[in-house]
């Protein structure tokens, strides 16, 4: 079985994650090494910058060269400090703006610059036909979520929790509905860097030691978001504001923290599913949150597990989601499908560039 690398740059902008996979798009066959490589402070700050400016920023931007430049440079690291040989790359690149509802997602990344360096096919814009035909483009991983728990217990929820959250429901006879949740690590990530200069709330000390504000919850959890029906998705920045707000703001850092780390909770709490999940699997950054973790132990009312409870790997998922993606899409096997993205029919993605 041809064997893929995948490559995921999230929404927390911390770095590129790597690993390879033997798939043909449909099974998985062997999982090998996988590799994070953190984006330095400066690159991630000139991030954090350019996804405040994306709505207006025009695409020849030299800011926008250079970080696409340097984070492409990482991306090359990332697949060569691998070590290993594979026939095909995944690359999602970093997602600096994502409205469906204009019918745009941008993620940026030199897929040539990457299959020149490498000398090995790219697999890239993933989403850009989804969000096309009128879809949400995201998420994308719940036909990977499909094929890891095919032999687990049904209904089942697995829930990435990164800088969005997103959820992927497998029914018992396989039926898939995935959305974003809400707010992930994005918010709480923003509040600690403002208040501790830290780049997250490491094991939810901060928000361990402060008390949730019930009003400014509430205030929160009336954003109009959550009213809509799924499929649905987020931009990393739609709860930007919350942390603006001056309901939030006039927060001491600990009841801040403590405040968006229940309102990540609570919004995942309030998704509705056709049955409810006997079991909660947990990936991304979150799952590694006790707070977060606890709370939605106590929210859900289910078993509540980090994804290694079933031998995967939470660190590496997004980015084995991408090798997996890329062989469907070389094979002409949808990507997306109404009950995951909203969009009308199962849709077929991504473009391939070639070394030279």
């Amino acid at each position: 079985m041809p064997r893929t690398i995948g490559l995921m740059s999230g929404t927390s902008l911390d770095g590129v994650d790597a690993a390879w996979l033997d798939t043909d798009g449909v099974t998985v066959t062997a999982f090998g090494p996988t590799v994070t490589v953190p984006y330095d402070a400066a690159l991630r700050a000139e991030l954090r910058t350019i996804l405040d400016l994306a709505p207006s920023l025009a695409e020849g931007d030299p800011r926008l060269l250079e970080a696409t430049e340097r984070l492409t440079g990482y991306h090359v690291r990332a697949v060569e400090s691998l070590g290993c040989d594979a026939g095909l790359i995944g690359f999602h690149g970093q997602t600096i703006l994502h409205q469906p509802h204009l019918r745009r997602t941008w993620q940026i990344g030199d897929a040539d610059l990457l299959a020149r360096c490498l000398g090995i096919p790219v697999v890239y814009d993933f989403r850009s036909a989804d969000v096309a035909a009128g879809g949400q483009g995201a998420p994308l991983v719940p036909v990977y979520h499909q094929a890891l728990a095919a032999g687990l217990p049904k209904p089942l929820a697995i829930l990435n929790i990164g800088g969005v959250a997103n959820v992927t429901w497998i029914g018992d006879d396989g039926a898939l509905l995935a959305f974003d949740t809400g707010p992930g690590n994005g918010p709480i990530d923003d509040w600690a860097m403002r208040h501790t200069g830290q780049a997250y709330d490491e094991d939810g000390r901060l928000a361990r030691s402060g008390r949730v504000d019930g009003e400014v919850l509430l205030r929160l959890l009336s954003h109009a978001y959550f009213a809509l029906a799924a499929p649905k998705s987020l931009d990393r920045l739609d709860f930007g504001r919350a942390l603006a707000d001056s309901s939030v703001s006039s927060l001491s850092a600990a009841d801040g923290a403590a405040t968006l780390a229940q309102f990540t909770v609570a919004a995942i709490a309030a998704a509705a599913f056709p049955a409810p999940p006997k079991r909660w699997l947990v990936c991304g950054g979150g799952r590694l949150n006790p707070v977060l973790m606890d709370g939605l132990r106590n929210a859900l009312g289910a078993s509540v597990e980090p994804v290694e409870t079933e031998g995967w790997n939470g660190d590496a998922l997004e980015a084995q989601c991408f090798g997996f993606l890329a062989a469907r899409v070389v094979a002409g096997l949808p990507l997306s499908f109404p009950s995951t993205t909203g969009v009308p029919v199962p849709m077929i993605g991504g473009r391939i560039a070639r070394p030279i």
